[in-house]
């Protein structure tokens, strides 16, 4: 594995629980971790600014102190840069193996607040992201992962293998399907012959796309699920008791001015209790 583990801090909760999840993942996957504290720093001649600074500082090194202490022999790193949150750490991610972030907890309308700038940094980073909630831990489930048969699929299962593999845990990969547009207008009869067509080649289709990676991982215990409804609703649901859920998002190359989760993306870092790994795809 090249690269790092790359966590922001800034001294809420949830970066806490972050950083603390992002230490633990570093040793797993024997890299060093770096904690980024991104800051756009007033000028210095404004009152109060060289306090604030010297107090977020010393918040740093008291961090980069105790997460020294939580996984000995991880070489563990930080810095403060001036610059807007969002920025720093998309460009942070350019060359880490893992970007990890912070959310809170429940609002109430029962979804996770998932802050603007870890909005941003998803729905842009060029590399993996996770997102950690505050207080929140890994369980002993399965390694989760929503598979969409119609896009690329490479770099969402080649995160999902790994990370199982480093678990020691199972992986469940869950495909959702639907009946083709049109069929709610067929008989009863030929609804259901046509279902249990379509089912079939996606159930082989399935088996197809894991099987290659069935074979570089074998010591990963798979249960591949094939699930009728709406990807967004199934995929919540079947994250209820996962450890990390691993899902895919568009990367795109060129600049743009809007970039979009998509709606799967968007439902898990939302409403997923579990850690949620969002994997870009070209």
């Amino acid at each position: 594995m090249t690269g790092s583990v790359v966590v922001g801090f800034d001294g809420s909760p949830e970066s806490v629980t972050a950083t603390e999840w992002a230490a633990r993942e570093a040793r797993r996957r024997g890299l060093p971790l770096d904690v980024l504290q991104s800051w756009p720093w007033p000028k210095r001649d404004v009152v109060g600014s060289d306090q604030s600074y010297q107090h977020v500082r010393s918040e740093l090194a008291v961090r980069e102190a105790a997460l020294r202490e939580l996984v000995p022999g991880v070489t563990v790193s930080s810095s403060s840069v001036s610059a807007e949150p969002a920025e720093a750490l998309e460009a942070a991610a350019q060359s880490a193996a893992v970007l990890v972030l912070g959310s809170r907890g429940l609002s109430t309308v029962r979804g996770f607040l998932v802050g603007s700038v870890s909005q941003e940094v998803l729905r842009r980073a060029a590399r993996p992201v996770v997102l950690v909630r505050a207080g929140g831990a890994e369980t002993d489930g399965a390694v989760t992962v929503g598979l969409d048969l119609a896009r690329p699929a490479e770099p969402v299962l080649a995160f999902a293998f790994e990370a199982a593999a480093l678990r020691s845990a199972p992986l469940r990969v869950v495909h959702v399907w639907a009946p083709p547009a049109g069929s709610e207008h067929m008989s009863y009869g030929a609804i259901g012959g046509l279902e249990g067509e379509v089912s079939a080649d996606e159930r082989a289709d399935l088996a197809e796309a894991l099987e290659s990676w069935r074979a570089r991982h074998p010591e990963v215990a798979v249960a591949a699920d094939l699930v009728r409804g709406k990807p967004a609703v199934e995929l919540v649901e079947a994250a209820a008791t996962a450890r990390l859920l691993v899902v895919g998002r568009r990367h795109h190359r060129m600049p743009r001015l809007h970039h979009h989760l998509g709606p799967v993306a968007h439902a898990a870092i939302h409403h997923v209790h579990c850690p949620v790994a969002v994997v870009p795809y070209d």
